[in-house]
């Protein structure tokens, strides 16, 4: 593994071969990821996984034809191919009026801003072994629990660097902890499972192994015995794990190639009310030790802390260089890549503001409802907005969480599902993408 120093060395020099072999502009990409994953099921070492690799990338532009290509082999002979072959691809590729590096003026200058995303602590496999098997064993000892499908625990750590044709250089490192447990309740027919996950930039962040599997146990006990659900709208809490997906469908809809292609729902919806007043959403990519964070983006722009709606209203939205020329616009600091292609447009550290109301006083009110724990399948059409996916979670009787359900379906429509959301005040970050508790009113669910 490169240090951030040689990495971006490294994208300089291939950037600059690029413009000696022809090429009008180009840009650099070097990504490097070590890892080790330790898993354990029943009390014994079941895998121990270590990878490490490196890949460099390179997009290069003849006019106004583009190519991109990578590759795992850093030799200088490799990288003199690399070279070659992507300027004769450029040559043969199609002409895009809207393809070209980010805007120079535009271009992260200075130092890159510290997001605190890596902690350089090494973790050996037998202290990753060691928090599995706690994880695991605090699952299985809650009562009720009948089998395990196992537990495991992670380290990586991770070098980008970027470099362009027109004046940017820049790199970072990110650190990554992670601990999990799934297990089963029940016999049978009647088996039940569920999990618990945490992951954190800093190991000191990590939530304890035996908390992790404790949640892993009681959440799938809890989930034996589900009882039948009579269909009919009612209101719906979606509980954090599961509500973030809702962030996750915004965002698709506000990115510049969905709006661009016009294939969004929220195509019409710029600098309108898509929430209720009082909802806020940001997307924040200078968050220390967030999960997302990152001081540039994909295309060597600085990043900065963006409310994305705003007091219920849709601010801007979501734009690479390529799809922001091609609405007109400029482009927000977004973009986001992989080493063998361009840039697209997504979030860093999305999350929903908080609201004032407890999980508990947000469904007092409720006769009847559904507290979701778990989505299932992708039923959500992007261009009309409506929304059809499979469900588990438990009943909400007379404000009170009750039985377990299972085998149910929610549905509505994107546009007034973000309408009706309440949200609750226990926002935590522990995601990428991170809701409190929400509440949504009016949503049909079809159940026995």
């Amino acid at each position: 593994m490169l240090t951030v120093a040689e990495a971006q060395t490294r994208v300089s020099d291939l950037v600059a071969q690029a413009k000696k072999a022809g090429a009008d502009a180009a840009d650099g990409l070097y990504v490097c990821n070590e890892s080790t994953a330790v898993s354990v099921r029943l009390g014994a070492l079941e895998d121990v996984e270590r990878s490490e690799g490196e890949t460099i990338g390179l997009r290069l532009f003849v006019g106004r034809r583009s190519a991109s290509v990578s590759s795992s082999d850093l030799s200088a002979e490799a990288l003199a191919t690399l070279v070659d072959r992507a300027v004769a691809m450029a040559k043969e590729a199609p002409e895009d009026a809207y393809a070209g590096l980010a805007p120079e003026d535009r271009l992260l200058r200075g130092d890159a801003p510290s997001v605190d995303g890596d902690d350089a602590t090494g973790v050996p496999p037998e202290e990753l072994r060691a928090r599995a098997l706690i994880a695991e064993e605090a699952a299985r000892a809650v009562s009720g629990v009948t089998n395990s499908e196992g537990a495991s625990a992670s380290h990586g750590r991770t070098i980008i660097a970027l470099a362009t044709s027109h004046g940017f250089t820049g790199g970072y490192a990110t650190s990554g902890h992670g601990c999990s447990a799934s297990v089963i309740a029940g016999e049978g027919g009647a088996m039940q499972r569920d999990y618990a996950h945490r992951s954190a930039r800093h190991l000191a962040d990590l939530e304890g192994a035996e908390a992790i599997g404790r949640r892993a146990g009681e959440r799938t006990v809890a989930r034996l015995n589900p009882a039948k659900l009579p269909s009919g709208a009612m209101p719906i809490l979606f509980d954090p794990r599961v509500g973030a997906s809702l962030l996750g469908h915004l965002a698709g809809a506000i990115t510049g190639s969905s709006i661009a292609r016009k294939t969004s729902f929220l195509l019409d919806a710029l600098e309108t009310e898509v929430f209720a007043r009082g909802i806020t959403i940001v997307d924040d990519p200078l968050r220390a030790r967030g999960l997302g964070s990152k001081p540039f983006d994909g295309e060597g722009l600085p990043t900065a802390r963006r409310a994305l709606i705003a007091d219920g209203v849709l601010t801007g939205w979501l734009l690479d260089s390529a799809s922001a020329r091609q609405l007109g616009l400029q482009p927000t600091g977004n973009a986001q890549r992989g080493v063998g292609g361009p840039p697209g447009a997504g979030t860093t550290n999305l999350y929903m503001e908080a609201g004032s109301l407890s999980p508990a006083e947000l469904m007092k009110d409720v006769k009847r409802g559904l507290y979701v724990t778990e989505l299932i399948g992708q039923g959500v059409n992007p261009v009309t907005g409506d929304y059809s996916r499979g469900a588990a979670g438990f009943m909400i009787e007379d404000g009170e969480i009750g039985a377990a359900v299972a085998e149910i379906t929610i549905a509505g429509n994107l546009k007034d599902m973000f309408r009706a959301v309440v949200p609750a005040d226990d926002l935590k970050f522990e995601r990428a993408t991170d809701v409190p508790t929400i509440r949504i009113d009016g949503m049909t669910v079809a159940g026995a």
